[in-house]
């Protein structure tokens, strides 16, 4: 009975071991540091700082509220295009056409490209002097020597154009796997109740996708909250820290100034921040819910 009963703590003891390793030992390092003053090219302030980091991102950090606004519009953006023409793509792959599994290859394609390459690939197409718009110019089409990615009035267009090329494939995958699943019956019910091409999207497919369309919002959002190497390797945050985001304005602090203790209170917000709208949007969307 004894042996029975610690069996179960035994099986899963590697996996919790490895759990605090991995994530809570980070977690509570970081929370730890943003309570100090913690500035390698500072050393004799170092100390324990107490609230100190927060009042000072809440109180005199402007750039702190600007990279999160940026980041909120960022996520609405990027999220909300990415669901539609990954709803659209999934949508038109799923049905039955020749070259299909062609067109499947192509729009999920880009999903198999690394952050880093994707940038590389987006920096040429984008350059002022060899990239598209130079093209376009020897064509007649617009100015040559065209900067979107230093004009503050394109920059933020230019980023979003070039996120939806990764980031659509996403969803494309995720809602076309639900699309398969949902049985062919409801659809021929449906088209002998005389229901429309729309009415049978709005009764039949969008409730089945309900689950996968709120759970791959969320883990997009998440992804595109924390979203680093594109930005950072495109604008570098500017023009003006006008394409700052929260975490790229931590990697800032923490990286590039080495003033850990206050990148670590910008880390443990953005945390709290994520978490907050997490459990949010899941109660309000009531994820798992056929209601």
């Amino acid at each position: 009975m004894r042996t029975r009963t610690w069996a179960p703590y035994a099986l899963i003891a590697p996996t919790l071991l490895l759990m605090a390793v991995f994530l809570v030992y980070p977690i509570a390092s970081v929370v730890y540091y943003s309570l100090q003053r913690y500035n390698v090219t500072q050393p004799w302030k170092n100390g324990f700082a107490g609230l100190d980091n927060f009042k000072q991102m809440l109180f005199d950090d402007p750039l702190f509220w600007q990279s999160l606004a940026f980041s909120a519009k960022w996520v609405l953006v990027e999220v909300g295009l990415q669901l539609l023409l990954g709803l659209v793509l999934a949508l038109i792959v799923n049905e039955t056409f020749v070259g299909r599994g062609v067109a499947r290859a192509l729009v999920f394609s880009p999903w198999a490209v690394s952050g880093v390459l994707t940038t590389g690939i987006w920096i040429l197409l984008l350059n002022p002097s060899t990239g598209i718009f130079q093209v376009l110019s020897e064509w007649g089409i617009g100015s040559p020597g065209t900067s979107v990615l230093g004009n503050p009035d394109t920059v933020f267009d230019a980023l979003v154009v070039t996120e939806l090329w990764r980031g659509v494939p996403f969803f494309a995958i995720l809602l076309l796997a639900d699309l398969q699943s949902i049985p062919k019956d409801l659809y021929e019910a449906a088209s002998v109740d005389g229901a429309s091409r729309w009415r049978r999207f709005t009764s039949v497919t969008l409730p089945h996708l309900k689950d996968a369309i709120i759970l791959s919002t969320l883990l997009r959002a998440v992804w595109e909250f924390n979203n680093v190497d594109l930005i950072y390797t495109l604008t570098g945050g500017g023009p003006a820290n006008q394409t700052t985001t929260l975490p790229l304005y931590v990697a800032r602090q923490a990286v590039d100034s080495h003033n850990f203790g206050y990148g670590s209170a910008l880390t443990v917000a953005g945390f709290l921040i994520l978490l907050f709208f997490s459990i949010v949007y899941l109660r309000v969307s009531k994820f798992g819910s056929r209601a």
